[in-house]
């Protein structure tokens, strides 16, 4: 009865927030839908965006192809949403995100491409089912040895378990290392005309079949947060001793954690093999991994709309700067693209530590704590 009554507490209280998340909140169910609805159409139009006056030019880099664009922007999407679950969620620090990435990608090349050594050379939907479920397998074998490990121990793992993939790729024969594997086949479909959907020479659809996949794998995220599965993802990323005291399944629920962002991250390697049609080991660099994780924590761990942000923004600011001089040197600042991203995000981690879009739980904490170390 307690909790009932604390948790409809705990929702008026956000309701009657200020912002636009509390205006959002106290919207009935008709009004949210309508503006999910507008906001999905507005994220349709966006490779049409260069096309309206004064707003496109400020948007699209000169000297890109758009489309291609945002293309990246949704896989990085989805990598930061399925590192969020790992990272914001479950509170399990994961630096080997890219090598999920890698075994989605490497699978399909695998059974697809006409240089592999299996010689199956399926279609790209065929190999999807394959590659998600070998992502999965790989997700739960580096959560098992990990289960009692936490904070730098953790990361330290997960990190050698990326420089695993990416030096076994190098160097396996298997892989092809920077030979890497050609011909890759790009996802079915053809116009009235017989012409391809997905081609080569544009990306839209590319882009668009990205966004939907973005929406199912956002519904799925939120119905798992809000389920029994994300209290106890909660639980352990608060105090895992006190969540094991109170019945929680700790070893369970990590190793969900890990499979569902193995999962995620698969996915975004599956999208990215059917639209490039190449790769190599040169793809699935460290810095990968640790750009993702930035744009999580920028965005704002453990809300997935801050992670959305935030994978589109790790992708969009390098690309945004190419073209760009600054006013003194003249000098293209697409050179300093990182250096100007790690401005910005300790900018952000001085000025909004929480993120741009934080968790309401870790804005509260973070408030918590600069209460405890605040001098009396």
């Amino acid at each position: 009865m307690s909790e009932s009554v604390a948790a409809t507490s705990a929702k008026k209280s956000w309701r009657g927030n200020g912002g636009v998340r509390g205006w959002y909140g106290r919207q009935s169910l008709v009004v949210r839908v309508v503006l999910g609805i507008v906001f999905a159409v507005l994220a349709v139009l966006l490779p049409y965006v260069g096309d309206v006056p004064v707003i496109g030019p400020q948007i699209i880099t000169v000297g890109i192809d758009w489309p291609s664009a945002l293309f990246n922007m949704s896989y990085y999407v989805l990598l930061a949403l399925g590192l969020n679950v790992v990272v914001g969620f479950a509170g399990l620090l994961d630096l080997g995100y890219v090598g999920f990435f890698a075994v989605g990608a490497y699978t399909v090349a695998l059974f697809t491409s006409p240089d592999s050594v299996l010689h199956t050379e399926w279609k790209w939907v065929a190999a999807i089912p394959v590659a998600l479920a070998v992502t999965m397998v790989s997700g739960l074998i580096l959560g098992w040895p990990t289960l009692r490990l936490r904070g730098d121990y953790l990361a330290i793992v997960t990190l050698g378990f990326a420089e695993i993939i990416r030096i076994f790729a190098t160097s396996s024969e298997t892989l092809r290392g920077d030979r890497g594997f050609s011909d890759l086949p790009h996802p079915p479909g053809d116009y009235s005309d017989g012409k391809a959907i997905f081609g080569v020479a544009d990306a839209t659809p590319y882009y668009w079949l990205g966004l939907a996949v973005i929406i199912v794998v956002i519904f799925a995220v939120r119905n798992l947060d809000r389920s029994r599965v994300g209290r106890s993802w909660l639980a352990i990323r608060e105090d895992e001793e006190a969540a094991e005291i109170m019945g929680v399944r700790t070893i369970k629920y990590k190793l969900w954690a890990f499979a569902i962002g193995a999962f995620i991250g698969g996915l975004g390697g599956v999208m990215f093999a059917g639209q490039q049609g190449f790769m190599n080991s040169q793809t699935f660099q460290l810095q990968f991994s640790i750009l993702v994780l930035a744009g999580v924590v920028m965005g704002g761990s453990g809300n997935i709309f801050g992670a959305i942000l935030g994978g589109a923004l790790i992708s969009y600011i390098p690309d945004r700067l190419r073209g760009i001089e600054d006013p003194i040197w003249h000098t293209d600042l697409f050179g300093f693209r990182f250096a100007i991203f790690g401005a910005v995000i300790i900018a952000i981690m001085i000025f909004r530590p929480q993120g741009l879009i934080p968790s309401r739980r870790r804005a509260m904490e973070l408030k918590d704590r600069e209460k405890e170390v605040a001098p009396q």
